[in-house]
């Protein structure tokens, strides 16, 4: 079997709901965006492609590195009841970076009250709190070498924004915050939004697949002070590509979109 139809196997074999099983087309997309994260272009996919279980996406993954499709390194961790495959170097070198105050991340403040969305400090206590818990979590885990398992994140993540934290763990170069104590509606409805989307090609044996690697917005009246943060990101973004040879096509663009309402 080639490696494409490995991937849809393992798919169709461990991700079925209610006996119904991924397509041929959402299995592929979960393959590049796992091979993605494998080899370092994104630190963390989450998983939303049916109602397959943590449990479920624990299985997928082993089996594939059990065949040498992706490396062992790679773990599942459920946080807050939310299915993500990660790539724990790179994830938890991120979360670091954030704590040495080198910052990559840019994190907006979208809350209800505001009149506009304005950049707060990313270390702030409770952000920094929640990013430390998160890697020290990570490093225990990782320390103990717990084979073929899955780190549990969720009583520990009551406290936390994971509107936020899912920015920071996914790899993007800003984030939302809001204050959830006062409310989880944001100010972001017909706010002009800058989405950039990145996209690569696979070429498997049954031809060429493109998939999105990343797609976040920003506030068009954040663009100048963020400017720099997401061009050091995509100058970070295509060095990484250049040092893989299993993607090609590296394509990232923007577009301007207003919503009358924005769910994060």
């Amino acid at each position: 079997m080639s490696s494409h139809e490995v991937f849809c196997a393992a798919a169709h074999k461990c991700l079925s709901v209610r006996r119904k099983s991924l397509s041929s087309t959402q299995s592929v997309a979960l393959a590049m965006q796992v091979l993605a994260v494998d080899m370092g272009l994104k630190p963390a996919l989450l998983y939303d492609s049916n109602g397959a279980d943590i449990e479920q996406v624990q299985e997928y993954l082993i089996s594939l590195q059990s065949v040498q499709l992706v490396s062992k390194s790679l773990l599942t961790m459920s946080l807050s009841g939310n299915a993500l495959i990660i790539n724990p170097t790179i994830v938890m070198s991120n979360l670091e970076q954030l704590l040495n105050i080198n910052n990559n991340v840019i994190v907006i403040n979208v809350c209800h009250s505001l009149e506009n969305p304005s950049i707060i400090d990313p270390v702030n206590k409770d952000l920094r709190n929640m990013i430390q818990e998160l890697l020290i979590m990570l490093r225990q885990f990782v320390q103990q070498a717990e084979v073929k398992k899955t780190l549990y994140i969720e009583e520990e993540s009551n406290d936390w924004n994971l509107c936020s934290l899912f920015g920071i763990v996914l790899g993007y170069p800003a984030t939302y915050w809001f204050d959830q104590n006062r409310s989880f509606e944001n100010c972001l409805a017909m706010t002009p939004l800058m989405v950039t989307k990145a996209s690569a090609t696979w070429k498997a044996c049954c031809g060429e697949h493109t998939f999105l690697l990343y797609s976040f917005s920003i506030p068009i009246v954040l663009h100048k002070d963020t400017r720099c943060i997401v061009d050091g990101w995509n100058l970070r973004l295509k060095e990484r590509f250049q040092q893989q040879t299993v993607f090609s096509d590296l394509n990232v663009c923007q577009s301007v979109v207003t919503l009358p309402s924005v769910c994060l």
